[in-house]
């Protein structure tokens, strides 16, 4: 060690020569629970009982501590006034461990110096980071273990992106929830470059482990851990990010247990979550322990102290331990209204999500009669006519086929606060999301209902005895709903002005936080089309859908746009079968 390291470290934890005159008890390491067990003088560890209560054991004359870094800290401190005679065959790993304690103490006091902000080296991030992600990438720089807890909206999956670019940790493993698969997919190839390449890209698939192909970022969702639990930890991933890591807060799975075993080999692991959970202690211990194994003790000690009594799982002062979480680097976490002066008052996000194939192939199957009438019939305009109806299947068949993957997008905002407008077009559509998002208690305007009920799901959700409103995209013109906190478009319009018409319910006098435009597309059926004719590229907006009202221009070629998809389509649709 340094000099200048020596200087920085806490002075408990700097070299010191010489031996310790008498000693009070020995040491040893309990391998299989992971713990370091001082036994000796009843007043030693009557002392560790008092001084650090998850230390206390079911034996007298013994006391445990956990062999986290942090901990370890704390335990060489209690040996300055209390030296211990190390056991001779674990002396090895006593050294290991205080090496580790004060690496760890070196990465906190350098993080604190560290600039406050940071951005990646040119043609490494294709991206610009406002000031606040900025912060963000400096605190991710700072941390091996951490977790960027910012609420949703605020980027959380580009300061991810931006970090491994800066730090060039990788191979680099990505575990999202089933849904947003695809969406770190096109993010990671959008805004990630590696030696000046576009990064390799790999995402698992299935159940059963296979020989993986050589990459630079690995993307493999939560539903797949338990398959690869045994493979994981053997594959040498530098950096490690659990997206939505709050889908670990339930222990006791093989998705847990698979997750943890990843995450015990890896150099740097990246929680991301716009719901940390504070009042639930089970499930932040949870997820905090898988980012940062025991630092917060092991679960007895944390109930007893942090929450209201031994094995309860709520959380005392919930303020108290997110300060904890913060003052000790383990956790960053911005708001909305931190940030409001660095955000437009609206902002438009495209998100690619999955969608189920085999549905939208069976619902495909309802072009059949009409295609036969179109390749028969000789008259223009009711060739006309039947190709709008040929798109017309398409169109539900694609939101049929992607509505479970935007039900679930749906929740993740559901249970982080947010209060959502949900915007679809078909009647089918709409009822798939009725009966996936029943627990939230969701509000319909459709056009199927009558003024009287329109009027109670309007006031539902204005005096929040909900925080879902669906609405058609075509019916719910001159509404105020300027409660809402985001916009959620489950289908797409040809049109512009529909989707502004739209967005604007939400946004208008009286709207005082940054409003959040989801567009959810899915990469099959009328969706990739439609997002050509808006100008609706991934994460960014340009073209058609600005602001401004489309001026009429605007409006007709996005109408030969929709009519030259159609056709398309149907010469699609033609040649498939006629190949069959």
């Amino acid at each position: 060690m340094t000099e200048e390291e020596n200087r920085l470290l806490p002075a408990y934890l700097r070299e010191v020569e010489g031996e310790p005159g008498r000693v009070y008890g020995t040491l040893s390491y309990n391998r299989r629970s992971k713990v370091w067990t001082v036994k000796g003088d009843p007043n030693v560890t009557e002392m560790c009982k008092r001084l650090f209560p998850g230390t206390a054991g079911s034996k007298r004359g013994e006391a445990r501590f956990t062999a986290h870094a942090r901990v370890i800290g704390d335990l060489r401190w209690l040996m300055l006034r209390f030296p211990l005679a190390v056991k001779e065959s674990d002396r090895a790993l006593w050294e290991q461990a205080l090496a580790g304690a004060r690496a760890y103490a070196l990465r906190r006091e350098r993080a604190a110096a560290l600039p406050e902000r940071a951005v990646p080296p040119q043609g490494s991030f294709l991206g610009e980071l406002r000031p606040f992600q900025q912060e963000g990438l400096a605190f991710l720089l700072g941390h091996d273990r951490c977790l960027l807890a910012d609420e949703m909206g605020l980027g959380k999956t580009v300061q991810a992106l931006a970090y491994l670019a800066a730090s060039g940790n990788l191979p680099a493993l990505i575990i999202p929830p089933a849904h947003l698969t695809r969406n770190w997919l096109e993010e990671t190839l959008r805004f990630l470059r590696v030696d000046g390449r576009v990064p390799r890209v790999h995402v698992v698939h299935g159940l059963k482990p296979y020989e993986l192909p050589r990459a630079d970022v690995y993307i493999l969702h939560y539903l797949l851990l338990r398959g690869w639990k045994e493979i994981l930890p053997r594959l040498g991933f530098r950096t490690l990010i659990f997206d939505e890591v709050q889908e670990l807060r339930h222990s006791g799975t093989e998705k847990y247990s698979a997750a943890s075993l990843a995450a015990e080999k890896c150099e740097h692991v990246i929680g991301l979550s716009g719901t940390p959970i504070y009042n639930r202690g089970g499930e932040i211990w949870n997820v905090v322990n898988i980012l940062d194994y025991h630092f917060l003790g092991d679960w007895e000690s944390f109930s007893r102290e942090w929450c209201w009594g031994y094995g309860n799982a709520i959380v005392a002062k919930p303020e108290l331990l997110g300060a904890y979480l913060r003052r000790e680097g383990l956790m960053l976490r911005r708001v909305k209204q931190d940030v409001l002066s660095e955000l437009p008052p609206k902002r438009r996000l495209v998100i690619e999500i999955d969608s189920d194939d085999k549905i939208y192939r069976e619902l495909m199957k309802g072009a059949f009669a009409p295609l036969m009438q179109y390749r028969a019939e000789e008259n223009a305009a009711r060739r006309a006519i039947l190709a709008d109806a040929i798109s017309q299947v398409e169109r539900q068949a694609t939101g049929i086929a992607k509505a479970p993957y935007v039900c679930a997008f749906v929740r993740t905002l559901l249970e982080g606060g947010e209060r959502v407008l949900l915007m679809a077009h078909h009647h089918a559509v709409m009822d798939i999301y009725k009966k996936e998002l029943q627990g939230y208690r969701p509000r319909f305007i459709t056009g199927r209902e009558n003024e009287s009920q329109k009027e109670a799901s309007y006031t539902a959700f204005m005096e929040e005895k909900t925080n879902l409103l669906c609405l058609s995209l075509r019916a719910a013109s001159g509404l105020n709903l300027q409660s809402a906190t985001c916009v959620v478009f489950g289908e797409l319009d040809w049109s512009p002005a529909v989707h502004s018409q739209a967005e604007d319910r939400a946004h208008r006098i009286g709207q005082k936080d940054s409003l959040l435009c989801y567009y959810l597309v899915s990469p099959h059926g009328s969706d990739r089309a439609m997002q050509d004719a808006l100008g609706l590229k991934i994460s960014q907006f340009v073209g058609l859908m600005g602001d401004a009202q489309p001026e009429p221009e605007e409006q007709l070629f996005a109408e030969s746009q929709a009519r030259e998809h159609i056709l398309a389509l149907v010469d699609r649709l033609l040649s498939e079968q006629a190949e069959a």
